[in-house]
């Protein structure tokens, strides 16, 4: 194992020991009061300091059994927040279990502090720790060195998609493409060594022991037989080397992939997206919860903006546009006026400077804008009050970007999916560039998220758009 995953675990585990006993003693001193440790005992004589200190062993114990400190799942993507979550809800599930198993009237007061106390310690103290690990990655360090082998266009595309991800914690130092001719090359990155093209075993277990990569990668359609790929996997088990498999399957969420071993093949079921109408209430429910509360939590800014755009320039206060939402169907959005009234005469004029993704107008210095406006639009405060579009049931909280009208007639048939959910205040292209994203990218968010659409990645996305727009990357 690399030291930098050695360092990694031992620095987990003594902050999840801390982020534990703080959590556990917080809930024992604000259930009992500040007391010495013998008076820490129940009328029916449990000692409660004594089975702080033995909860607090098991959840650290559990967290470890449940993988959430796995280094493959460290500082990129869910998992790592699910497991810690499930690890603690299957503690105090227990907890439960055996009390009432037993007869064992436990403070109520005392758990219900401990549990969400822990849960969120512990989130804090993962999070401070990944933006560290994330930090290290960036600088090239921190991450596990990876062998790819396969085809020229399947060693393309995993190098193109790792660099892109650095953050994943993958860092391709060379690749092996059996069968190819000598003066292979990969477009994509020229400086990517090619060890060999020799399909045998023992060729590609001599250029693994020379580069002495933490991972091989296969990419899809490896040109290698079973017979050869199942040699492969017993060298690398040997050489303590990770054997990573990259099927062809691209832009599918984890929740829809099920693996069945039958007759010694791992079979890989991918289930269809979640589009049915109990899939569409649930998030509806979920949808008017948070439009209600956030409108409630924000409306002194909803005030302030109100009086700020009124008393920046002539004009309304709010700027309606005709959007194509779900099915298709047209409806207004609401957004705070961040140009001057005659904007939409003077657009023709402007289309010529467009600095968008070639269906979507943008324009960094838009002579438009108000002096306010950009303020507004620079920390998105423009769209708040798409909140009440998603109260109205035209739009969701999170979702592919409202297109106007004229955007939907230059889609193309695949691009139409889009149109599948409720556009969204938010979604997958506002955490990951906006402004900045090509016109593919976009798209490709836009569909990956509406077949893989859950409440738990719509609560992630709603997260993720805080940082996006407090760092304003692509904001304009």
């Amino acid at each position: 194992m690399a030291n930098w995953r050695k360092h990694h675990i031992r620095v987990l585990a003594i902050v999840d020991g801390v982020a534990v006993v703080w959590a556990m003693s917080g809930a024992l001193v604000l259930r009992f009061g500040t007391k010495s440790g013998m008076d820490w005992i129940d009328a029916d004589e449990r000692p409660y300091l004594a089975i702080t200190l033995i909860l607090s062993a098991i959840w650290w114990c559990m967290l470890g059994l449940w993988g959430s400190r796995d280094t493959t799942i460290l500082g990129y993507g869910p998992e790592e927040y699910k497991r810690l979550i499930s690890a603690s809800f299957w503690l105090f599930g227990l907890i439960a279990t055996v009390s009432y198993v037993f007869q064992l009237d436990t403070a109520r007061g005392y758990i219900a502090i401990a549990l969400p106390a822990g849960i969120i310690s512990l989130l804090m103290a993962r999070m401070l720790v990944r933006s560290y690990l994330r930090s290290q990655r960036r600088a090239g360090s921190s991450s596990s060195s990876i062998l790819i082998i396969g085809g020229p266009h399947g060693v393309e595309h995993l190098t193109r998609a790792l660099r892109s991800h650095p953050m994943a914690g993958y860092r391709p130092i060379a690749s092996y493409i059996p069968g190819a001719q000598f003066d292979t090359s990969l477009n994509v990155d020229p400086d990517l060594p090619i060890l060999g093209s020799d399909p045998s075993a023992a060729s590609i277990i001599d250029a693994i022991d020379r580069s002495r990569p933490d991972a091989v990668a296969l990419s899809s359609g490896v040109p290698l037989p079973p017979r050869v790929i199942r040699e492969l996997g017993w060298a690398l088990a040997d050489m303590q080397v990770k054997m990573i498999m990259a099927p062809a399957l691209t832009d599918v969420a984890g929740p829809r992939i099920h693996t069945q071993p039958v007759a010694g093949l791992p079979l890989i079921h991918v289930s269809t997206p979640n589009l049915g109408s109990g899939q569409r209430i649930l998030k509806r429910a979920f949808d008017l919860a948070g439009a209600i509360f956030l409108v409630v939590l924000l409306s002194p800014i909803l005030l302030a903006v109100i009086a700020i755009v009124r008393f920046d320039s002539p004009g309304p206060v709010f700027f309606t546009q005709e959007r194509v939402g779900n099915r298709g169907v047209h409806f207004k959005m609401f957004k705070f006026r961040s140009m001057v009234v005659d904007a939409e005469a003077r657009l023709d004029a402007l289309r010529a400077q467009s600095e968008g993704n070639g269906v979507m107008f943008k324009l960094k210095a838009d002579p438009r804008i108000t002096r306010a406006g950009r303020f507004l639009r620079r920390y998105s405060l423009d769209e708040l009050p798409q909140l009440f579009n998603v109260l109205n049931g035209t739009m969701s909280l999170v979702g592919p970007r409202p297109p106007l009208p004229s955007e939907v007639e230059l889609y193309q048939s695949h691009v139409r999916r889009r149109l599948m959910v409720r556009p969204g205040l938010t979604g997958l292209w506002q955490v990951s560039g906006r402004s900045l994203l090509s016109w593919d990218d976009t798209v490709r968010l836009d569909l990956y998220y509406v077949e893989n659409w859950s409440v738990p990645g719509d609560i992630a996305i709603l997260l993720k758009t805080f940082r996006a727009v407090l760092a304003r990357q692509g904001a304009y």
